[in-house]
């Protein structure tokens, strides 16, 4: 973001407004140390049902965080609503993050390392992530990755969707369109994609969602997807390797 962040280091009350960073903490070792997190922050389970939940990633209850008292707030640029975070930054210590690439995933779970006082173990955590990437296999087929029902939509360029869609190999059929764009069936059936991803979230698809697009579609290939592989960019990534090599796929020649 271009700030500077001062704080107590190390910080002894964390409150984390993202999920895939929230996992992050927990694998850094901060069970004690943070203090709140959204009701979207599901992983790790035993934090999910025992830590004091501050509202979702776009509607945060100020008040509750005014109670845990936190001396640093992390959020993400995309994940988090500006004005809220403009109104946090005005009381505590905020720190966000930008991630696109897998280079900016990297660089956020080192520098968030550094910031809470667990330097060795993120640096650990980022070098095996970048290790098992070189493992990827190389995949040949032209990709839509719905993220949205009512109305349809896909995770095209500027996404970090897309940059892992790409780190397999894949043609990404949204390629030059920005961020999320809403696609009309006609649209869906122009792209023509090999294969079409259901995500598991923000939309949590299902096997009766896909029915719509199967006529329109009848030669490409339907898959669920755990989205979290896709789209969470912490710790979730030492898993995201393993979890694209089992994809199976269907690509043109």
């Amino acid at each position: 973001m271009g700030r500077e962040v001062k704080l107590h280091y190390p910080p002894q009350r964390i409150i984390s407004l993202v999920p895939s960073q929230t996992e992050l903490l927990y694998d850094l070792g901060l069970n004690e140390e943070v203090v709140g997190i959204t009701k979207f922050c599901e992983h790790p389970e035993n934090w999910y049902n025992s830590k004091p939940k501050v509202g979702g990633t776009k509607n945060i209850d100020f008040s509750r965080i005014e109670s845990l008292l936190p001396d640093l707030i992390i959020g993400n640029k995309e994940e988090n609503d500006k004005s809220a975070i403009e109104i946090l930054q005005q009381k505590y210590p905020v720190w966000m993050s930008d991630v696109v690439t897998l280079d900016d995933a990297l660089w956020m779970i080192k520098a968030v390392g550094e910031i809470v006082g667990r330097n060795e173990r993120s640096v650990a955590i980022a070098n095996q992530i970048s290790a098992n990437f070189r493992s990827v296999k190389n995949q040949n087929a032209r990709v839509l990755y719905l993220i949205w029902k009512n109305p349809w939509m896909g995770a095209g360029s500027n996404t970090f969707i897309d940059t892992m869609l790409k780190t397999m190999g894949l043609t990404n059929v949204l390629d030059g369109v920005q961020r999320y764009p809403e696609l009309t069936l006609e649209q869906i059936q122009h792209l023509n994609p090999d294969q079409l991803f259901f995500s598991s979230e923000p939309f949590p698809f299902q096997e009766k969602h896909m029915d719509e697009l199967r006529a329109l579609l009848p030669n490409a290939k339907f898959t669920l997807v755990d989205g979290q592989y896709f789209s969470w960019y912490g710790s979730r990534l030492l898993s995201s390797p393993a979890y694209f090599n089992a994809l199976s796929l269907k690509g043109r020649d």
